[in-house]
């Protein structure tokens, strides 16, 4: 599921948006404050943001501009003015697209699709309600950052990244330590005994995919 950040002064907007929106594909979340916006990109972990330029706090152009100095995220602008000399401005200033107030649903719709397309990189992974970011080097599940090791990060990267492919402990000393390591099979268990756990607590269902092979090693079922 993709995460999605609304940013719009105007309630009546933001529900439009989320009625649009929610669903199995995408989850939203609101905000009415361009610096309340950039605080929630700084902290979370969104695809994509759809953010309109007419804002009393703080207007679009610069919230776009302020993101732009520490992410990359996709920034949709949203505005009701449509001369080319904004569409120009918002994009040298790291916009990714433009859209017009009125639009049509299904014109917004295929822009996101297009643009998450476009930006979706090999060094992200989405499963359920887990990200994992190979680029930041971090685990989300539930929109909440997981604490684990770089040897729990590497398993469950190599998991999500074989997913229905059963690799024995020898494989996985391999894949994760190197082929001269020192490491037995009892030190695998234990590290994905130690994951399994820590992702049990923020309620994500690990016992259903990353799965014991009984006498072979584990796997991650789709």
């Amino acid at each position: 599921m993709k995460n999605i950040l609304l940013v719009d002064d105007e309630q009546r907007m933001l529900d439009l948006l989320g009625l649009y929106l929610e669903g199995d594909i995408y989850h939203c979340e609101k905000e009415i404050s361009g610096v309340q916006a950039i605080k929630r990109v700084a902290k979370g972990n969104f695809d994509l943001i759809l953010l309109d330029v007419m804002m009393p706090d703080l207007d679009g152009w610069t919230v776009c501009k302020n993101i732009r100095e520490f992410s990359e995220i996709p920034i949709i602008m949203l505005t009701a003015r449509g001369q080319n000399t904004d569409v120009s401005f918002g994009l040298k200033n790291g916009a990714d697209d433009y859209i017009t107030k009125p639009f049509d649903e299904t014109i917004l719709l295929a822009r996101i699709e297009a643009i998450l397309r476009r930006t979706s990189l090999s060094d992200k992974i989405d499963f359920k309600n887990l990200s994992l970011d190979k680029e930041k080097f971090q685990i989300w599940i539930n929109q909440k950052l997981l604490e684990v090791t770089p040897i729990e990060f590497n398993l469950l990267d190599m998991f999500l990244t074989h997913q229905n492919h059963v690799f024995s402990r020898e494989q996985i000393i391999e894949h994760i330590w190197g082929l001269t390591a020192d490491v037995d099979n009892r030190t695998v268990d234990s590290h994905i005994r130690n994951l399994r756990e820590k992702m049990r607590k923020e309620s994500f269902d690990v016992d259903s995919f990353l799965l014991t092979v009984y006498g072979v090693g584990y796997k991650w079922q789709k």
